[in-house]
């Protein structure tokens, strides 16, 4: 199936709810615990409230990011972003860059001042609930894969986002992005959002399948996930073993944050 085939099958299904439930319906989803999921993104931020089996409860909030996208200019565009979703219980949050125990390390699409950040306990102490914080790949990941063998996520955004899954278990922290490929160029910045702009979208395609014929030999996933914001403009033949996921992956993901499995992304 060709990129364009299944960016126009995604579309035709929408990612979250137009309306939100009915009160009763909503009431009967939410036993247990609910779950805000946000997804930190170079040019924006997402979120959505899951019930606790991981099911939107909530309509998808969106709100740019804020440049310089220092701490305190985003967490108060998180403020802004999650006001209106609802109650919830326990807060998942996926940033796009290396996370260990909830503590940012690296933001290279966002600001240095995310070097050692404890954004995990920031985010529980800012708005009262509890909170963890993964790689943003990881999170999405989370939400499409199989848990069969080995499964790459790549995303395709402001950056580029990877995540590595064996048998469902993420390998956490692997940054694809920072790695020489081409002509003295990471794959960030051949592929990246600067680099979209600059060759435009023919060229940037054929430059996603090179980068997908020397990623496939090393890794030999069984399946590799595109998916980011750019990848609604991939028009390229794809591989067999290779598909493109619904956006809406990087908020269901965050169930699994708590130990429950996510409902896939379609």
């Amino acid at each position: 199936m060709t990129a364009d085939r299944q960016r126009r099958s995604l579309a035709q299904v929408p990612p979250a709810p137009s309306r939100l439930p009915s009160p009763e319906r909503q009431r009967a989803r939410a036993r247990g615990p609910r779950t805000l999921s946000i997804d930190i993104g170079g040019t924006g931020l997402k979120a959505l409230v899951l019930d606790a089996r991981g099911a939107p409860l909530s309509d998808r909030g969106h709100v740019p990011t804020p440049r310089p996208a220092t701490p305190r200019a985003l967490l108060r565009a998180l403020d802004e972003l999650v006001a209106p979703l609802g109650p919830y219980d326990r807060i998942s949050a996926g940033f796009p860059g290396v996370v260990i125990d909830g503590v940012t390390r690296t933001a290279p699409n966002l600001h240095p001042s995310w070097a050692d950040f404890p954004l995990a306990r920031t985010l529980a102490r800012r708005l009262g609930k509890p909170a963890r914080v993964l790689n943003d790949a990881g999170v999405q990941g989370f939400g499409v894969i199989e848990g069969k063998d080995l499964e790459l996520v790549l995303t395709l955004g402001t950056g580029l986002g990877s995540a590595l899954f064996y048998e469902g278990v993420y390998i956490p922290n692997l940054e694809l992005a920072h790695h020489p490929f081409r002509k003295g160029k990471t794959y960030e910045e051949y592929l990246g959002l600067h680099a979209l702009h600059a060759a435009g979208k023919k060229k940037w395609n054929r430059r996603v399948a090179k980068a997908l014929k020397q990623i496939q030999p090393i890794w030999n996933p069984r399946r590799i996930y595109l998916g980011g914001g750019n990848a609604r403009l991939l028009t390229l033949t794809l591989p067999p073993n290779v598909r493109i996921t619904s956006n809406v992956a990087g908020l269901l993901g965050g169930i699994a944050l708590w130990g429950v499995r996510p409902r896939r992304a379609s």
